[in-house]
């Protein structure tokens, strides 16, 4: 059986974009990169948010001549992944890996983490927090970026309380926190 984790990458106060959508403040260094990389071998599948997806998409495309080996690597993670995107607004995707779903389907995801022998992430704030109201969330991991934000797009959403075990926790030259979580169920 799979478990369902939500990874994200945060500022300090708990922030995946400012409120201009900007991200780029979280950008990974090469020490931290390769360390994500790892903990993505694990996933079989990524859910995600048509935004994240649309961010995430770019991975499928990049020429990575020239890029450092941590953009290789993690571009095969996630090419050689199936990945499910929940949009209604979204027409197709261009990766046969990929597939739309119109809604969020607690059940379908239970029985995915059933029938899979890899584990599940489940990416975006949004998303992540439907997962998580909906008791599917086994782990969460936080990569905390020493920046405050002062606002934007929260990485929990309002209204979830979810107790949480700390796993394993790592600290990088550049500041950034790991954080591993399984959930109390």
């Amino acid at each position: 059986m799979a478990r369902l984790v939500y990874s994200t990458i945060t500022s300090l106060d708990g922030y995946v974009a400012d409120e201009s959508g900007d991200f780029s403040w979280a950008a990974p260094d090469e020490e931290v990169h390769a360390f994500v990389n790892d903990t993505q071998r694990r996933i079989g599948t990524f859910l995600c948010g048509r935004k994240l997806y649309e961010v995430m998409a770019w991975w499928d495309t990049v020429p990575l001549e020239g890029e450092p080996p941590v953009m290789w690597d993690y571009a095969g993670i996630w090419r050689d992944a199936d990945k499910v995107v929940y949009s209604r607004t979204l027409e197709s995707v261009p990766d046969p890996r990929t597939r739309i779903e119109h809604d969020f389907d607690a059940d379908a995801v239970r029985a995915m983490k059933d029938s899979s022998s890899r584990d599940i992430s489940v990416g975006g704030p949004d998303l992540a927090g439907q997962a998580l109201a909906s008791g599917l969330v086994d782990e969460v991991e936080v990569f905390a970026v020493p920046w405050l934000i002062g606002g934007g797009t929260p990485a929990y959403p309002r209204g979830i309380r979810v107790a949480l075990d700390l796993l394993e926790e790592r600290r990088f030259t550049s500041g950034v926190a790991y954080l591993r979580y399984n959930v109390k169920g």
